[in-house]
């Protein structure tokens, strides 16, 4: 069942928001021991799983092919085989991070997988949050964390067919170090129109949908962008959705307002079309 979104709280995610981050970070933190360095970082990234509601690292090769993954809507950490079935949870709520690293280490020695390489060292900083500092993680606002798994789901949902209209658009991922779910087209030499959905930071403490475009416009866009749609320009340039702008017909909206943000960044890069 999907998520009633209620976009009126959406400013009320915020604690939820960056307890989530760092929970996300033992499941990134696998590609990151495991995996190759990829130069665009791509080895970090994560793939929102819908059926589960889980960011889960990419596949990991060993004895026991696995992935390391969090569901969102109650911080479970879970250890996946290579079809996702589940092999192990536990609940990271009352659990601090050092403690969830060494459940972890526990379970990848289990399925034959050197755990001294597990590592939580990372080479990009995240917002602050008190688990970092040894904190439990604390899911009494058990609201919020459904929430924000319920706009990652949406996101999922809309950027997945953004990627199906765009022959050239990457797969869905979310970044670890922004925790943006995103899609890149690439429209032209040279030329990008990043999308995606950021779930705050400090631009907008909500989340937010965003298009951008690569190179940067020299003046600020003006092209319409419906009723809820805006230019962001400070420091960066893009259309912007915060979703507390959004009403009942959340999806359709959202959708709505990346077809038309995607058609103003194709027309400032002057890229009329595939």
């Amino acid at each position: 069942m999907k998520t009633r979104l209620n976009p009126e709280i959406a400013t009320d995610l915020s604690d939820a928001r960056r307890q989530l981050h760092h929970a996300a970070q033992l499941a990134t933190a696998a590609g990151i021991s495991y995996l190759p360095a990829a130069a665009d970082d791509s080895h970090t990234n994560l793939e929102w799983l819908d059926v589960s509601g889980m960011l889960a690292s990419n596949v990991i090769p060993s004895t026991k092919p696995f992935r390391v993954a969090v569901r969102a809507a109650d911080l479970m950490l879970a250890l996946l085989d290579v079809d996702d079935r589940t092999l192990a949870t536990t609940p990271l709520n009352g659990r601090t991070i050092e403690n969830a690293s060494t459940w972890m280490k526990d379970r990848l020695r289990e399925i034959g997988t050197d755990p001294s390489r597990y590592t939580l060292r990372r080479h990009y900083e995240i917002p602050h949050h008190a688990v970092a500092d040894g904190a439990p993680f604390d899911l009494r606002n058990a609201g919020a964390f459904t929430q924000l798994a319920g706009w990652y789901s949406l996101a999922a949902d809309a950027l997945g067919a953004v990627r199906k209209s765009e022959p050239t658009a990457s797969e869905v991922r979310c970044w670890p170090h922004h925790f943006d779910i995103a899609t890149l087209i690439d429209v032209a030499s040279g030329k990008t129109i990043g999308v995606g959905m950021e779930p705050g930071d400090v631009y907008y403490d909500e989340p937010y949908f965003y298009v951008n475009l690569h190179p940067r416009p020299s003046v600020p866009p003006t092209a319409s962008l419906g009723r809820h749609g805006t230019w962001h320009t400070h420091e960066w340039i893009g259309a912007v959705l915060p979703v507390s702008r959004l009403t009942e017909n959340v999806d359709d909206e959202v959708r709505a307002f990346l077809a038309s943000a995607i058609t103003a960044c194709r027309q400032l890069l002057d890229v009329r079309g595939q």
